[in-house]
């Protein structure tokens, strides 16, 4: 990792006294700095570049380091980082492109969500009774959200985050899902790998459905006997799945090695690094992130936004820091369906993510500064909306958990 850049893309929101600013967004004729460069100097010239800039490159090797919440890697700067972790660049097989917006997608995202869901749901019933795991159930829903995703998206992934309930089981299987497609869709990967890596995201915690359910369901802390017996899931997903015709070694390996972590501390058998196959090492990252941003029996959720921030802290102890970052890329600081307040104290949920504007997404528009519902949902593109009515710069003030202000996404929008 010695060989990573020392210039980063920031967003001037992230611009502090001490850093040094090596390019702008614009020619530096034109303006009274110099040409090579400059160390930030004072508050007032941060005021300056923020009025003038949208976002700016420093050198970290010369001056303070940005806080990586306003880090914006550009996809050739991100080849370039990748490009002598060979395991990561061999999966880039397909350039993904946008084939609808947001409001043409929605629709057919949701016929694809039924379908899943529907499969989901007698996939679990079929092993709580005893019966064993009929793939063709899950393939179809599978298929119909891979097609949704990779023609946009935007679409799948708000759409699971506002009609998430309280089945804790259920819903986190449908999400690691989905995010592993997602993921898999940023990542390059094609077709065939996409459906791969999507139904290890369902089926990678399939043995919980062994585990008892005073277990799975305790409204306090596990205590060592517990969570002995709650490591044993592992290994119950892959009894079951043993007797599952028309699965791949990949599929397996990422349900065998989905608690195993980068420093070598999971679980079952202490792997590390490179020791764990690829797909356990998404999986892995995936159930973490959407474990922390749900609503569980022994614990309140975070937000999206601290969720990423504690991924990208963890990054090369429980994850490898290159799948950390391409996971902040695919889901953005401020993912698709999480709420946020906006600096000027409006409050509104994410429908969509821009690839290289991740921390200004566009937002439905849910309260007023006061926090009162607004008489009319109205939607802003952050991109391309700078600043406020009264000339102030416009921008995300924090993400917020979910059910922040009694909001309920799935009440406000769908049936």
């Amino acid at each position: 990792m010695d060989d990573f850049p020392q210039e980063f893309r920031i967003n001037v929101h992230g611009l502090t006294v001490d850093m040094y600013v090596a390019r702008l967004d614009r020619p530096w004729l034109g303006t009274h700095y110099p040409l090579q460069g400059f160390r930030v100097g004072s508050e007032a010239e941060v005021r300056e570049l923020q009025r003038l800039c949208s976002h700016v490159f420093v050198d970290v090797s010369r001056g303070t380091s940005p806080h990586p919440r306003f880090v914006e890697l550009e996809p050739t700067e991100l080849v370039r980082r990748m490009r002598d972790h060979d395991e990561i660049a061999e999966l880039r097989k397909t350039e993904w492109e946008l084939k609808g917006d947001l409001g043409t997608e929605l629709p057919l995202a949701e016929q694809a969500h039924d379908t899943l869901k529907q499969g989901i749901a007698e996939v679990m019933l079929d092993l709580e009774q005893g019966r064993k795991l009929q793939l063709d159930k899950l393939r179809n829903g599978v298929d119909a959200m891979i097609e949704s995703i990779t023609r946009n998206p935007a679409a799948f992934s708000w759409l699971k985050a506002i009609k998430r309930k309280d089945n804790y089981a259920y819903h986190h299987a449908l999400g690691c899902s989905v995010w592993a497609a997602s993921f898999g869709r940023h990542l390059g990967l094609d077709r065939s790998d996409l459906g791969e890596l999507a139904l290890s995201g369902l089926l990678f915690d399939v043995g919980k459905t062994r585990m008892p359910s005073l277990t799975l369901t305790k409204h306090t802390a596990l205590d060592e006997p517990d969570q002995q017996l709650l490591r044993q899931h592992v290994q119950h997903g892959l009894d079951i799945l043993a007797d599952t015709p028309g699965l791949s070694s990949r599929i397996l390996e990422a349900v065998a090695t989905h608690h195993e972590r980068h420093d070598g501390s999971g679980y079952p058998h202490g792997l590390s690094g490179s020791q764990i196959p690829m797909f356990g090492r998404i999986i892995g990252l995936i159930d973490s992130y959407d474990a922390m941003t749900s609503i569980r029996p022994y614990m309140a959720s975070r937000s999206p936004h601290n969720a990423v921030m504690e991924l990208y802290q963890s990054r090369d102890r429980l994850f490898q820091a290159e799948l950390v970052e391409h996971f902040i890329q695919t889901c953005g600081i401020y993912p698709s369906g999480s709420l946020v307040e906006l600096s000027d104290g409006r409050v509104g949920v994410v429908t969509s993510v821009h690839s290289l504007k991740r921390l200004r997404p566009s937002v439905m528009l849910l309260l007023d500064a006061d926090k009162k519902p607004l008489p009319e949902f109205d939607s802003i593109d952050l991109s391309e909306v700078q600043m406020e009515v009264e000339g102030q710069p416009l921008s995300i003030k924090r993400g917020l958990p979910e059910g922040a202000h009694g909001i309920d996404p799935a009440e406000l929008f769908l049936d």
